[in-house]
């Protein structure tokens, strides 16, 4: 029997091949023809050639004769006859945004759910198509975010007081921003750190002993971006307030002192405003309702909570406390003022946002 004399390769095509072979995203098509032409080049016959790589031999003769004529740019995929398929990206797009159907008993459209929910009904569309239509129109059925609206009647005039102070702060007078942290739980990992390593993070134990909790006052000075007060207790009703708010008025004498508050209960009690009557140096400004955003010194618990709290072992409530006046002590040395770049008016116009038929929150 004859065999066919070994397939010619065109220079540098042998190593174009190899990697092609070696490839771990090239089609799997694709690969198979590589090794038929790197076989068929070895001299092996094509009958052996098609056993070894699972083909007929038909189709080591045709893979032969299509690189002998164009190369490897001949091995790839020729455009299919026939009419393309038509999907209705329309009902695809109408039928995500509503809401899965009740008997289906899910919340949201996954897209393999979704494509057999469409299939079902009479609209043939793969779950790769439902997947780029999706990322197409931007639509991520997979994520919920939350709003919320303020629904206090004295939304605008709390925030342009709010704004006001922080934007252009009366002269010759201190504006500082008071609040809680409460429940801040000191807790002891049952293990001893593991500590950072090339390529590997830190790691503790999922499980912690619960040694108590504490709740963190402090009062972030806006023109500096110091904490002039700190006090931890171990509740936080008016009482705990009043003694804070004494206290932030000890560490600014002599001067108006205007104090950024949220709407928390003991912040009003009859308590304090018997208090601030006897002090009228002191004046006391409410952000609105579901705003307590637009008090600075949350900002300042993010960053304890990151830096020192999160990630710290406490074997105590004292432990804990320590840290905490520890970390305030270091950041008072490195602070810096935040400043805020949105007027009242930039604050009320996504506030009150207009109905659309495209309404964003």
């Amino acid at each position: 029997m004859s065999v066919a004399a070994a397939l010619v390769l065109r220079p540098g095509d042998g190593a174009r091949l190899r990697e092609l072979t070696r490839s771990s995203t090239a089609p799997a098509g694709l690969v198979q023809r590589a090794r038929i032409v790197l076989l068929a080049a070895d001299g092996i016959a094509n009958a052996a050639v098609g056993r070894q790589v699972g083909v007929s031999t038909p189709t080591v003769l045709a893979w032969r004769n299509r690189y002998d004529a164009g190369g490897i740019g001949a091995l790839v995929d020729l455009p299919r006859s026939g009419r393309p398929p038509v999907i209705d990206e329309a009902a695809v797009i109408t039928h995500t945004l509503n809401p899965p159907p009740d008997e289906l008993a899910v919340t949201h459209w996954s897209a393999r759910l979704f494509a057999d929910y469409l299939r079902k009904n009479g609209l043939a569309v793969s779950f790769a198509e439902v997947a780029r239509i999706w990322r197409d129109w931007g639509l991520q059925p997979h994520r919920a975010e939350t709003f919320k609206f303020s629904t206090d009647p004295q939304l605008e005039a709390k925030i342009r007081d709010v704004v006001g102070l922080y934007l252009d702060p009366p002269a010759d007078a201190v504006v500082v921003c008071v609040d809680e942290k409460s429940q801040i739980q000191a807790l002891d990992r049952t293990a001893p750190l593991l500590p950072m390593r090339f390529e590997q993070a830190e790691r503790r134990t999922h499980d912690y002993k619960r040694h108590g909790t504490t709740t963190l006052f402090a009062a972030l000075e806006v023109a500096t971006g110091k904490i002039t007060a700190d006090a931890c207790y171990q509740r936080h009703r008016n009482g705990e307030f009043l003694t804070f708010l004494k206290q932030v008025a000890k560490a600014h004498p002599r001067v108006k002192l205007h104090v950024v508050a949220d709407n928390y209960g003991t912040h009003n009690h009859p308590n304090v405003k018997a208090w601030l009557a006897k002090n009228p140096r002191i004046t006391m400004h409410f952000t609105p309702t579901s705003a307590s955003w637009m008090n600075m010194v949350e900002i300042f618990f993010g960053i304890i909570t990151r830096q020192a709290i999160r990630r710290g072992t406490f074997t105590s409530v004292p432990d804990l406390i320590g840290a905490i006046r520890a970390f305030i002590d270091a950041y008072n040395q490195r602070c810096e003022p935040f400043r805020w770049t949105k007027t009242a008016d930039q604050i009320l116009t996504k506030a009150n946002p207009q109905t659309t038929s495209d309404t964003r929150h």
